[in-house]
């Protein structure tokens, strides 16, 4: 398995984001569903490990006290994730 590069993570994580959003307004709807509650951890773990392997290699993804920063202060630092081009 090959080590994904920036941009490569940053597509899994939308995947997962986009991934989770789905499955929330699905069990909004279907509280009940036990598998689609198992996946919506699942993918929320994942998405959450990801997360945190980005942010340790690249820098911080969101600002206000979602993440601590490595010194010096790295929210300022270029690209912003959603300025990654495809």
């Amino acid at each position: 398995m090959h080590e994904m590069n920036r941009k490569e993570m940053m597509r899994k994580i939308q995947e997962l984001e986009f991934a989770t959003i789905d499955l929330n307004l699905y069990l909004d709807n279907h509280p009940n569903n036990q598998k689609a509650l198992m996946d919506y951890n699942m993918l929320t773990r994942d998405l959450m490990n990801l997360k945190r392997m980005y942010e340790m290699k690249y820098g911080p993804l969101t600002n206000f006290g979602y993440c601590p920063s490595q010194y010096p202060w790295q929210w300022v630092n270029e690209p912003w994730p959603w300025e990654i081009e495809e």
